[in-house]
């Protein structure tokens, strides 16, 4: 009989990385985009996931790596076409994650009118933070974020700017594909997105809940 697998490290064994593109409305404006009247998703696989305290590998094809500071949303069991007014009752916890991005190639993306795999999905894209039980955040939309580039503040926002509440995502996700226990949603990025380059130290956290820590490398190949 197979081993349990702990929520705890649920970067170890989840499936899905679902990410949440333009969900704070001044996240948007600084991109100089549209803000969307449905949420806008990507993928991530499961090998973008690094742990606090790894390192953050640069991708090689990419000169302006961009940190994303996110909620992170991690379910508790198999989801499918989830009722808005039910869906909370299908998350574990939550992490805090990074959306590392590599900006100049979305912008290629963007232009050739290209899926955004290449910005977005490279090994070691999703660092996330220490697992966050359910019942230690009573309200997921009252959280404020915050990240450091070498001690300088850069992000600083509140999960109350969302443009969707995690109750729609998570059933308007679930509608399209089936998510199962393990499986997160980034949720969207507040502005202050910026550059980071090799031996950068990246800080972050949720006030009063949860902080991470990562370097940015170069990788070896």
């Amino acid at each position: 009989m197979a081993a349990p697998r702990p929520l705890s490290r649920f970067w170890e064994w989840g499936k899905n990385i679902v990410c949440v593109g333009r969900n704070y409305a001044d996240h948007a404006k600084e991109m100089q985009s549209a803000v969307p009247s449905e949420p806008l998703l990507f993928l991530k696989p499961s090998t973008a996931y690094v742990p606090d305290g790894s390192a953050i590998l640069m991708p090689p094809y990419s000169r302006n790596l961009h940190h994303e500071l996110e909620l992170g949303v991690v379910m508790g069991r198999r989801s499918r076409a989830v009722p808005e007014a039910a869906a909370m009752d299908y998350v574990a916890g939550y992490a805090l994650c990074l959306d590392m991005t590599a900006r100049d190639v979305q912008d290629e993306c963007k232009k050739k009118g290209l899926p955004w795999t290449l910005a977005k999905s490279f090994t070691a894209s999703c660092p996330v933070s220490a697992f966050v039980p359910k019942e230690r955040i009573p309200d997921p939309h009252n959280l404020k974020l915050w990240l450091r580039v070498n001690g300088e503040l850069r992000q600083e926002g509140e999960t109350a700017s969302m443009i969707f509440s995690i109750p729609y995502i998570i059933s308007y996700v679930s509608k399209i594909m089936t998510l199962e226990e393990g499986d997160i949603i980034l949720t969207g990025t507040p502005k202050g997105v910026g550059p980071v380059k090799e031996n950068d130290e990246i800080q972050a956290g949720i006030h009063g809940v949860v902080s991470m820590r990562f370097k940015v490398e170069k990788p070896e190949y």
